[in-house]
C-alpha cells in the first residue's frame, strides 16, 4: 500500500462562507493557515486543516465602515472570539467512498461533522472540495438564534452556516522542494 501526505497550498486553497438571516445572506472568505491530506493508494484516508479566524473577510458589504463594523462583530465573543480562539481546526476521522467524517473545533468546542467531498489527483497536484454545513449554536455561537431568543422577527440569524472548501495540495516532499526553491 502506497501512502502519501499532501501538504495544503494555502495560497491556492480557499474557503468561502455563507451565513443566512431572515432578510438575506452574507458571504465572504476565510484563510487556511495550514494542513495536510493523507492518501493511501490514491484514496483519501485522513488529514486536517487549520483556519485563521482573524482572516474573515466579508465580500457582500461594500461600505468600508459597515464592513469593518461587521468584521469586528464576527471577531467578537458573539461569534468567533478571534482573540481568544485564533484558529478553527478540522480533523478527518473517517472516509468511506466520498463521504468524509471529522471533528470540527470552534471556540474550543469539538463536534462531529460529515460531508461529501470530491478529489482529483493530477500528477503532483491534489484538489479536494466539499461543502460543510455547520450549526453554529453547537459551538456556543448563539447570537440572534431563534432556538435561544424569542421574538427576533427579521433580525433572526439562521443557525447553520456553510463553508465551501476548495483545497489544493502537493506531496509533502514535492511541496517542501517548491517552497525551498521559491525562497532561494
Amino acid at each position: 500500500m502506497s501512502t502519501k501526505i499532501f501538504k495544503i497550498d494555502t495560497a491556492k486553497s480557499t474557503i468561502e462562507w455563507v451565513g443566512k438571516k431572515v432578510t438575506g445572506a452574507h458571504n465572504g472568505t476565510i484563510d487556511i493557515a495550514d494542513g495536510a491530506l493523507t492518501l493511501a493508494d490514491d484514496k483519501l484516508t485522513g488529514g486536517n486543516f487549520t483556519i485563521d479566524t482573524a482572516s474573515i473577510r466579508i465580500l457582500d458589504v461594500t461600505d468600508p465602515a459597515t464592513n469593518a463594523q461587521f468584521a469586528g462583530h464576527l471577531a467578537s465573543d458573539d461569534f468567533f472570539a478571534t482573540e481568544q480562539y485564533p484558529t478553527v481546526v478540522f480533523e478527518i476521522t473517517s472516509v468511506r467512498d466520498n463521504h468524509v467524517e471529522g471533528n470540527l473545533t470552534i471556540k474550543g468546542i469539538t463536534r462531529p461533522v460529515a460531508f461529501d467531498a470530491s478529489l482529483h489527483l493530477a500528477g503532483n497536484t491534489l484538489t479536494a472540495s466539499g461543502k460543510i454545513i455547520v450549526d453554529r449554536t453547537k459551538y456556543g455561537i448563539k447570537f440572534r438564534s431563534g432556538n435561544f431568543f424569542k421574538d427576533l422577527g427579521d433580525t433572526l440569524i439562521y443557525d447553520n452556516f456553510v463553508l465551501n472548501v476548495q483545497l489544493t495540495a502537493a506531496p509533502q516532499a514535492f511541496a517542501d522542494a517548491v517552497i525551498e526553491a521559491a525562497g532561494s
